[in-house]
Formats: C-alpha cells, sequence, structure tokens
C-alpha cells in the first residue's frame, strides 16, 4: 500500500478552523484543538439561537402590543381576539411597530377592533 500524506488536506483543514475562530480570546483563537471545540461549541450556539431569536422577537413584539393595548383600556388578549372578530390581519411586528412608532394610527386600529367586537 502506498503511504498517503495529508499535508495538504490537513493544513487546509485547520486553516479553516483557526479562520472561524478569529476573534476568540487566548489559545482559544491560536491552537488548533482547543479552537476546534471552541468553533464547535460556537456553530452549535448560533444554530440553536437563530430560532431563539425568532421567539425573543415574538415575546417583545407581544409585550408592546400589549403596554399600548393597556393604555388604549385593553389587554392584549383582547385586542387580538377583537383583530380577529374585525378581520383585521396585521402580524404582530406591524402592530408592535405601529404601536411604538405612530400610537395614534394604532389607536385607531384598536377603536376599529373594539367597534367589531361590541357589534
Amino acid at each position: 500500500m502506498t503511504r498517503v500524506k495529508r499535508g495538504n488536506v490537513a493544513r487546509k483543514r485547520r486553516k479553516k478552523v483557526l479562520k472561524l475562530a478569529q476573534g476568540f480570546r487566548g489559545s482559544h483563537s491560536r491552537l488548533f484543538r482547543i479552537a476546534n471545540q471552541q468553533v464547535m461549541k460556537a456553530l452549535r450556539n448560533a444554530y440553536r439561537d437563530r430560532r431563539k431569536r425568532k421567539r425573543d422577537f415574538r415575546r417583545l413584539w407581544i409585550a408592546r402590543i400589549n403596554a399600548a393595548a393597556r393604555q388604549q383600556g385593553m389587554s392584549y388578549s383582547q385586542l387580538i381576539g377583537a383583530l380577529k372578530k374585525a378581520n383585521i390581519q396585521l402580524n404582530r411586528k406591524m402592530l408592535a411597530q405601529l404601536a411604538f412608532m405612530d400610537p395614534d394610527a394604532f389607536g385607531e386600529v384598536v377603536t376599529l377592533a373594539s367597534q367589531a367586537k361590541s357589534a
């Protein structure tokens, strides 16, 4: 059997990992074995947190909508129920932006929803 020298492949692999580890502190960015572990951990966290970010933003939007709705004398759940009944199809991101950027327009949306709720 012929001898296989892995110089090129191994060097490329190590360089790729060390490039991903740039910015890590201490030996986590310099020594291959430690850097490899940290890169794997960082990629695992990044994968998980890309999904978590979506949940976090939804929670933020709901909190903002709830605060703005309570200023209008309505709770979050009442508002969402009234919006569904009024067939107003604004998602939570847009509702939160309205509440944050343009409270008057949000107040009008709440008024429309409450009219449909009482009817």
